[in-house]
């Protein structure tokens, strides 16, 4: 359907690939895999005609559409929510409003028997059939089923876009995006600041459609779900496995395995070779095989191995002061917003050790709930901090609080105590720090890295109650492993907020579910949790029928 040739991309004198050339076939839904810096963003945006590549092309044929929601994207209008969605219908309009044009200039025309009269008749059958050929005369239907499915509420339809944060603003380009039915569609990083109903509904639309996909995302369970191809970016190259992620990674890892074999085999002839050389090149006799294994090495290409990551690395917080039995109580909270109710009579017991998880949809309180337990905003009921408790919480403004004038290395070699010391460089390199990385300083970082930056020195902080917002958003698998490792293997109590249902298996053992202004205690791991709110989820539906 879709092809790429012979791309090449050259910037700063770094070549970031070269002369790779694959086929994206219709519904191919393909995982685009490798480390940050590989070119997997560049790679998607030259697909979607946003970016020249140095050399090679895309090739689309002329009648299928491909549709890119970048990673960053935020626009400023002032439609409403169910307007802004409806924009993905714009050439709708735009024929609309060229057919009743015409038909007021034919009502008020008597040339019947003109060629300008016949070619104005002409016009809008012609775009008349077009238009109902589409089968898009009904679009609000399309457009109220794609909004409630990402999540947002009849209520929210009129409502300016202005009003919408940048995660459901990006929900809103998402909408418009499926709402355009591509034939390729182009996701970078799609499920950031969704909650987990809204990326299931995704993982269902998307697999459904029977359109092409193709998604760089860091949640393994969503790629998982969805993709039956994995296309790996590295060192300049790619790799195509006709398999998921999880059989990609066993196949990536063999691969590697024979690589190296190749590689040590190769080093072990060449050293053979060069000793040869070595010991015969003064020898008259030998004169003709001393040139001749000159030659063969001269042209030996090096076998490369492919790079390794280094996920590997354990991270391993400070054993914890020890907190009281008890670290959190809440009994009858309840907080609102002026006549807004966020939630009511919210009551629960978090002893010492325990790992719970807030889950539900955006919007229902799981971060109020937290900024409540920190102090940050007000409540009614009675909420309890138990003796010697000590938090340590991760919010999205964490990044903020850095000394801008330090540098990355003295940020964390600060606050490491212990052993970690002696591994504070590859600490930074397992969250992207690598190198030159470490005498920058913080004022000079992005936000995302000051966001890396902030979460590992927030790990290293000796804690008995860590408190994390959505820690995993813009961090990459290798990183997300390494964290939740060393979250297993934490002695204190932990608190996450999170939609990804593979960093939450296995590390939580209980669950409290926020939703219709309540919180609700779940003694299950995430994933009988959803199965259970599917199961409630199609009884209610029935019901309702």
């Amino acid at each position: 359907m879709i092809s790429v040739d012979n791309l090449t991309v050259e910037f700063g004198g770094t070549t970031l690939f070269k002369d790779i050339s694959f086929v994206v076939n219709e519904k191919d839904r393909i995982a685009l895999m490798g480390k940050n810096g590989a070119g997997k963003s560049t790679l998607l945006k030259i697909i979607a005609g946003d970016k020249p590549p140095t050399h090679g092309r895309v090739s689309v044929p002329k009648d299928k559409i491909v549709a890119y929601l970048p990673q960053h994207l935020i626009t400023e209008n002032t439609r409403s929510l169910f307007d802004e969605a409806s924009q993905a219908f714009s050439n709708l309009f735009e024929t609309e409003a060229r057919i009743a044009a015409i038909n007021e200039e034919l009502a008020s025309r008597t040339d019947y028997e003109s060629d300008s009269y016949y070619k104005l008749i002409e016009e809008v059958s012609s775009l008349s059939e077009v238009m109902y050929a589409t089968g898009e005369i009904n679009f609000q239907e399309d457009v109220e089923k794609i909004l409630i499915g990402l999540g947002f509420l009849r209520s929210d339809f009129n409502r300016p876009t202005s009003e919408f944060s940048g995660g459901w603003r990006m929900r809103i380009e998402l909408a418009k995006l499926l709402l355009k039915k591509p034939d390729l569609i182009l996701l970078d990083e799609p499920t950031n600041h969704m909650d987990i109903e809204s990326v299931q509904w995704l993982e269902e639309f998307l697999i459904n459609s029977g359109k092409a996909v193709i998604i760089i995302s860091h949640d393994r369970a969503f790629v998982d779900n969805i993709t039956t191809r994995t296309i790996e970016v590295t060192m300049g190259r790619i790799y195509d496995y006709k398999v998921n992620f999880s059989h990609y990674q066993v196949l990536r890892q063999e691969r590697r395995e024979q690589q190296q074999k190749a590689f040590e085999e190769q080093q072990k002839m060449m050293a053979e070779t060069q000793e040869f050389i070595d010991r015969f090149k003064g020898t008259y006799s030998k004169t003709l095989q001393v040139q001749s294994r000159v030659k063969m090495l001269e042209k030996v290409e090096i076998i490369e191995v492919d790079e390794v990551d280094t996920s590997a690395l354990r991270l391993k917080f400070p054993p914890s002061p020890r907190s009281g039995s008890y670290p959190l109580i809440l009994n009858e909270v309840s907080k609102s917003y002026g006549d807004h109710l966020v939630f009511a009579n919210a009551s629960l017991t978090i002893e010492r050790g325990e790992k719970v998880a807030f889950v539900g949809k955006n919007g229902e309180g799981k971060s109020t709930l937290i900024k409540a337990i920190m102090s940050e905003t007000d409540y009614t009921g009675t909420l309890t901090v138990g003796h010697n408790t000590q938090i340590g919480y991760f919010a999205q403004n964490q990044a903020s609080l850095l000394d801008e004038e330090l540098t990355v290395y003295q940020t964390i070699d600060d606050v490491a105590k212990g052993d970690i010391r002696t591994k504070v460089k590859d600490l930074l390199g397992a969250f992207m720090f690598g190198g030159e990385s470490w005498t920058k300083k913080v004022k000079i970082l992005s936000g995302g890295e000051r966001t890396r930056l902030a979460m590992v020195k927030l790990l290293l902080e000796p804690v008995n109650l860590l408190i994390l917002d959505e820690p995993t958003n813009h961090l990459d698998l290798r990183t997300k492993d390494i964290l939740k490792t060393a979250l297993k293997d934490y002695d204190g109590t932990l608190i996450l907020v999170s939609h990804d249902r593979d960093f939450l298996d296995g590390l939580v053992t209980k669950l409290y579910e926020f939703g219709n202004k309540k919180v609700k205690e779940h003694l299950d791991d995430i994933y009988t949790f959803l199965q259970k709110k599917k199961l409630d989820n199609l009884k209610e539906l029935e019901r309702t029928k």
